[in-house]
């Protein structure tokens, strides 16, 4: 009879889960993978596609394990929210100094074969972080102090990260902090305050704290003329894969630009122009249409949840996958610079794959209780 009753309990929770949004993960996760399967080809290595098929099945078990925790658990907890945050802060000090150096960049723990990215856990302990705190005093926004007060818990591991240097992953932080705010409604002065802010630290930073090789990538996506076979190469090539792709594509392990080694970082920072080249117009809007209703049924959690912690969680992340979705496309088409944003749940890279169904996992929580 209690197994029964366990069997029956276990049923409608399951029921209650938003399979819509399981389906189209799955589906964006499983793009990701043929392009990591067609990237590996050319190097004929195979090591970090199924790294990724781990990862995919790890996530995916931690997705459906969290939906069975209760999320005011979480809510009701704010030391432990506190508790995760002070640590990721250690951690991403720990970076400056244990941390290798890839690609000019302290991004990275490397252990044995597996390089860990902390920041990618860090944004969804920053989302709940800042999601508890407005919760409490979204009526109070009329209030600068909460705006300074959220602003510093933005500002310390943002220079973290920017000291590595990760302006990229710096920006996302900003941008997540924007989000929130927005939401929980800002007074119009203060968001131009802040504007203004955010343009006083551009001139500084770019005058000050910029290092050479990253205003080259400005300057070049400005005027990729200056330097075609320099640091414009690889977005002029990115351009050319998407350009090549045609209506249907030319076919798994068939693109020219991804195959002969022409498209550099195939399997991150291009891995959207490797989908555009192999399968066309027609593989990038199904992969388009996915991410659309993964956010649609993101934003259909959080306008059905009762309170406030919830709607600013999930709707916090459904923004920031779209936010990286459009930097990492812009910066693909040569509209944005290259500023090393994956393709979310489709680049390869397990810490932001599991960071993803982490968030994913409470969210389906929130759905289910």
């Amino acid at each position: 009879m209690v197994q029964n009753r366990y069997y029956k309990t276990f049923f409608l929770h399951f029921k209650k889960l938003d399979w819509v949004l399981i389906i189209s993960v799955v589906l964006i996760v499983g793009v990701g993978l043929l392009s990591l399967y067609s990237t590996s080809l050319r190097r004929e290595d195979f090591s970090n596609f199924r790294k990724q098929i781990i990862f995919s099945i790890i996530g995916l078990l931690l997705m459906f394990g969290l939906s069975f925790l209760d999320w005011r658990t979480l809510r009701d907890n704010p030391y432990f929210i506190l508790l995760f945050y002070l640590l990721g802060l250690v951690v991403l000090v720990g970076l400056l100094f244990f941390a290798p150096t890839i690609r000019e960049t302290r991004g990275w723990y490397k252990i044995g074969p597996i390089s860990i990215d902390p920041i990618e856990p860090f944004k969804i302990v920053l989302i709940i972080l800042l999601a508890k705190y407005f919760s409490m005093r979204h009526v109070e926004m009329y209030d600068i102090r909460h705006i300074l007060i959220s602003g510093i818990y933005v500002l310390i591991p943002a220079i973290l990260i920017f000291l590595q240097p990760d302006p990229g992953s710096m920006l996302m932080l900003f941008f997540l902090w924007g989000i929130i705010l927005s939401i929980c409604g800002i007074k119009t002065k203060h968001f131009l305050i802040l504007v203004l802010c955010a343009l006083l630290i551009f001139v500084l930073g770019w005058k000050y704290f910029l290092r050479e090789y990253q205003r080259q990538r400005v300057i070049s996506f400005i005027a990729p003329q200056i330097e075609p076979l320099g640091i414009s190469w690889s977005q002029i090539q990115a351009k050319i894969a998407i350009g090549s792709g045609g209506i249907f594509g030319k076919g798994l392990g068939q693109g020219s630009q991804t195959q002969y080694g022409f498209l550099t970082e195939t399997q991150t920072d291009f891995i959207f122009s490797v989908i555009a080249e192999e399968f066309g117009f027609l593989g990038v809007s199904v992969l388009l249409f996915l991410l659309a209703v993964l956010f649609w049924r993101l934003m259909k959690i959080a306008f059905t949840s009762f309170t406030n912690f919830p709607r600013l969680f999930v709707s916090s992340f459904a923004f920031l996958l779209m936010f990286q979705g459009f930097i990492h496309i812009g910066m693909n088409l040569g509209l944005l610079p290259i500023i090393g944003i994956p393709l979310p749940l489709v680049s390869y890279g397990g810490s932001s794959l599991i960071s993803c169904f982490l968030a994913l996992g409470i969210s389906q929580s929130i759905r289910a209780h």
